[in-house]
């Protein structure tokens, strides 16, 4: 019996492993190793801190969410002995494969930022991309009556790239609620030189910013955190004073990564951007936040990756070339307050264009605009999620991005914009 080891039960891992329990020839087995009992839909952590009150129904226990036929090993991984094809475990038995895919996704550091984690720590500064996090901040903000609030990355990438602006667009529409917009001074420091990660959608969408009133404050390299004195220091000693703080923190991938010499600096791997292959090992694939690939690292995504990676396993197994199907394709939806959303498409290639998204002309989600159904699209993912994307069902939407729809953006047009 020849053994098909995951790394990690998150999204992509999961997703991969439910595809490929009803794919894999009969002489294989299918093992997913991962320490933690419950499967958390991050997503539904940018709403915690407004006030919703159903972080129930975005964790699952993980028996629920792996098919049958897979076999889950609850315990944390030391590192992969690459030479021997093993799995290191911590207390058990190390795991043979023969081949293995690492979906370990990433995790956030804010310890790798002095002053981070100081007096301030869940009290003035604050983060949510981690459960704790997000409900710590949502008693804040509840007590929060007025001030300087400053939304920081700390550094590229992160998980999700647009729900920073995500969760400033919310912040004025829960201030304006509360009556309180006008005692509140909401500001993105970034590391970027714009408020998105794509130029076009820095041309388009860059208005929001001036309707909502939120100052931007760009290319700030994060040196440290003052929290004695509120502040960031950036290292070209620029100063952002803060009441509040919401910090994304850097995000790293697995320390076992580091340990197996597979990793960056990071911890992430590299990864070949369209086979999702390992670099330089044949028998390793890797998807999701744990790459360094160039595309967001963003649940959509992995959803793309794991139907291609299943057709590339099944063809590693059968000993075929591997086919260079990815493309970078991702697909968010972005919330911008008083019940609207965008939503944006695109791949390594194409930056985020206007049209109608999934069906040509029809929609019915609007691309680059603002619309009531796009919020309702958002709120409907969590069903989505979990009832198709995590036990693998299939959809009518390609792994590749599709051109269908899609208003072709010209250079005239994007400075006519500007």
């Amino acid at each position: 019996m020849k053994n098909l080891s995951i790394i990690g039960a998150g999204a992509a891992g999961t997703m991969v492993a439910n595809h490929l329990r009803r794919e894999l020839p009969a002489d294989w087995a299918l093992t997913v190793i991962d320490p933690a009992p419950e499967h958390l839909y991050q997503p539904g952590l940018l709403f915690l801190p407004f006030g919703a009150r159903d972080e129930a129904k975005i964790r699952r226990q993980r028996s629920r969410t792996l098919g049958q036929g897979v076999q889950w090993i609850r315990r944390p991984v030391e590192r992969v002995d690459t030479d021997k094809r093993k799995v290191v475990l911590q207390g058990a038995d190390p795991v043979s494969y023969d081949l293995l895919v690492i979906a370990s996704g990433s995790r956030t550091h804010p310890d790798e930022t002095p002053g981070l984690m100081g007096n301030g720590w869940h009290r003035n500064i604050h983060d949510f991309y981690t459960l704790e996090g997000a409900l710590k901040l949502r008693d804040a903000l509840a007590d929060f009556r007025g001030g300087r609030l400053v939304l920081n990355v700390a550094e590229m990438p992160i998980k999700c790239p647009v729900a920073p602006m995500e969760f400033l667009f919310l912040a004025d529409a829960f201030f304006r609620k509360r009556r309180i917009r006008d005692r509140v001074e909401l500001v993105y420091v970034t590391p970027l030189d714009g408020a998105f990660t794509k130029p076009v959608c820095n041309i388009r969408l860059s208005h929001l910013l001036k309707q909502k009133g939120i100052h931007l404050e760009t290319e700030f390299g994060l040196a440290e955190v003052d929290s004695d004195g509120q502040k960031l220091v950036s290292y070209d000693d620029r100063h952002v004073d803060y009441d509040m703080l919401v910090s994304i923190p850097i995000h790293m991938g697995a320390e076992f990564i580091g340990a197996s010499g597979l990793g960056n600096e990071m911890n992430f791997i590299p990864t070949d951007r369209h086979t999702l292959q390992v670099k330089g090992h044949d028998h390793i694939f890797a998807l999701g936040d744990t790459t360094d690939l160039p595309s967001s690292k963003a649940g959509s995504v992995a959803h793309f990756q794991s139907g291609v990676l299943t057709r590339n396993i099944l063809r590693a197994i059968r000993g075929q070339s591997l086919l260079a199907d990815f493309d970078g394709h991702a697909n968010c939806f972005i919330e911008t307050g008083f019940g609207k959303a965008l939503l944006i498409d695109f791949n390594y290639e194409v930056q985020p264009l206007p049209g109608k998204f999934p069906v040509p002309g029809a929609g019915p989600f609007t691309l680059l605009g603002e619309s009531r159904m796009n919020h309702l699209g958002k709120l409907a993912f969590r069903w989505l999620y979990w009832n198709f994307l995590m036990p693998a069902r299939q959809l009518p939407i390609s792994d590749q991005m599709s051109m269908s729809g899609k208003q072709v953006v010209t250079e005239e047009m994007m400075r006519a914009a500007a």
